[in-house]
């Protein structure tokens, strides 16, 4: 009678949990899509700062371009294959493998001749310089 009363509380539950239990296992894909660049913006008056999240990356795997005020960054992270010894096999990857993009507009031009990129412990830092107003040339109507 005991081990039923500790079966008990599994099956008093709606179905939905009871389903949701048995899929438990595969929640992670269906949660968890596939890697999404979290970017900061900030500003001053001279400048765009950009800070972009890129965790597991090699520096040589990013790729940032800029025309005008559109900036892009491109990024591929690529994992080692897993080695398994004595037997042992992957019973479940949830980390992401292939290529992830962002590309955003800012409010003014960047002087691109005058960026400067970092990146560190995963943080991609842009110091994006922005381009002086150009003066309106007046055209004369004839």
């Amino acid at each position: 009678m005991n081990q039923i009363r500790l079966l008990e509380p599994s099956f008093g539950d709606s179905i939905d949990n009871a389903f949701r239990r048995f899929l438990s296992p595969w929640n992670g894909e269906l949660d968890n899509p596939a890697l999404r660049m979290r970017i900061d913006v900030s500003e001053t008056p001279q400048a765009y700062a950009i800070e972009a999240d890129l965790p597991g990356v090699n520096k040589d795997d990013i790729n940032v371009r800029i025309h005008g005020n559109m900036v892009q960054i491109d990024a591929e992270i690529r994992r080692e294959s897993q080695k398994q010894s004595n037997g042992d096999k992957l019973l479940r990857s949830e980390r992401y493998q292939g290529n992830v993009s962002r590309s955003f507009s800012l409010a003014q031009d960047v002087d691109e001749s005058k960026v400067k990129a970092h990146y560190d412990k995963g943080v991609l830092s842009l110091e994006l310089p922005k381009k002086a107003p150009q003066d309106y040339r007046k055209v004369t109507i004839q």
